[in-house]
This record gives structure tokens, sequence and C-alpha cells, in this order.
């Protein structure tokens, strides 16, 4: 079953209306330190700001620059077992423009991402999806995308 993006889709703007639906997503790390500098270069390229880092706790969290929420965290598995990457589990991230969404991907790339799809428009989801998929260094997949 596919995905219709197209539903109550906004032309006017690449960020979500006002209400957010999401609080916080979780991406769990096998090594923080490493999927730390990592997500930090990342976030930057989105321009999200580091809200927390808790070394000894191992998690972090950014947050977009104008506003608390949502935040996007990454730590090691609360349960204390191994991380392990779902399949079928995807995190979108918006990006400001195409632009951003190619920076992101390539800078991802050239930290050891892996790639799940070059960026390019995805007009089978709506004709001006802009978007470009990628895997962590701990096998997270991570799509970043603009809807204009």
């Amino acid at each position: 079953m596919r995905l219709d993006l197209r539903l109550n889709y906004n032309q006017s703007s690449c960020f979500p209306p006002p209400r957010q639906m999401l609080s916080h997503v979780v991406l769990g790390v096998s090594d923080f330190e490493r999927a730390f500098q990592f997500y930090s270069v990342i976030a930057k390229e989105l321009d999200l700001v580091l809200k927390f880092k808790d070394a000894r706790a191992e998690n972090a969290g950014w947050i977009p620059s104008s506003s608390d929420r949502p935040l996007l965290l990454i730590g090691k598995p609360f349960d204390g077992q191994p991380h392990c990457a779902g399949n079928g589990q995807m995190v979108g991230l918006l990006a400001k423009n195409r632009g951003v969404v190619d920076r992101t991907y390539f800078t991802a790339r050239s930290m050891g991402g892996v790639c799940e799809g070059p960026p390019g428009l995805r007009s089978h989801y709506h004709p001006t999806f802009y978007g470009a998929y990628f895997r962590d260094l701990d096998g997270n997949k991570i799509c970043v995308c603009c809807h204009k």
C-alpha cells in the first residue's frame, strides 16, 4: 500500500500549519558520539539548533530555530538493548528549499550515509515534492524533503 502524500497538501508552504502533529522523533543509535557528530552537521543544514546534549545519558535533541517543537532526538535505546534499524520505518525532515535538500543529502553521503534515493522531484507523491533519501551511520532511513 502506498501512502498518498497529496492529501491535504498546501502548495504555498514548505512548512506544516501552526498545529503540529508531532512532539518528537527518536532515532536509536549504537555509537552516541559518532551519531552526535553526524546529526550536528545535518541539523545545521536544516536550520535546527541543539536544545540539549547529555553525554552521560547518551542522548541529544535539536529543535527548529523558529519553535520549540518538534524535537529530533538521538540516543541509545532506553531498554539497554543494541540498536537495530526498523524495516519500513523512515523519518522525513523538512527543508526550506530544494537547495537545502541537495546540500543535506550530499553532506550526509560525505559523512558515510548510504544512498536510498538521490535528490529529485517525486511527482508521484505530488507535483512539487522534492526529496532525497539516505541511511544514517546506524541504518536509520531518513528523507529530507521540500514541498515546493
